[in-house]
C-alpha cells in the first residue's frame, strides 16, 4: 500500500507532495516536518490518501485553521 498527500493547489515538484510512503505514520511524520515549506509554496490544505481511498482531508496547514 502507498500513502500520499495531495494539495489544494499545484505545488510544483519542489514541494515533495508526489512522495509515496509505506505507512500512514510515515506520511504524517513527513507532513509534520515539511508543512512550513508547503505553506511557503502556497499550499493551504492537504488531503491524505491510501492508494485510491480518502483517509482524511482536506486539512488546513494554516496555524489559524
Amino acid at each position: 500500500m502507498a500513502w500520499f498527500w495531495t494539495a489544494d493547489a499545484d505545488p510544483g515538484e519542489d514541494a515533495g507532495l508526489g512522495k509515496k510512503f509505506a505507512t500512514q505514520g510515515e506520511a504524517e511524520s513527513w507532513l509534520g516536518e515539511f508543512y512550513p515549506e508547503l505553506l511557503d509554496a502556497g499550499i493551504r490544505t492537504v488531503t491524505l490518501y491510501e492508494e485510491d481511498r480518502l483517509v482524511y482531508g482536506p486539512m488546513s496547514l494554516s496555524p489559524e485553521g
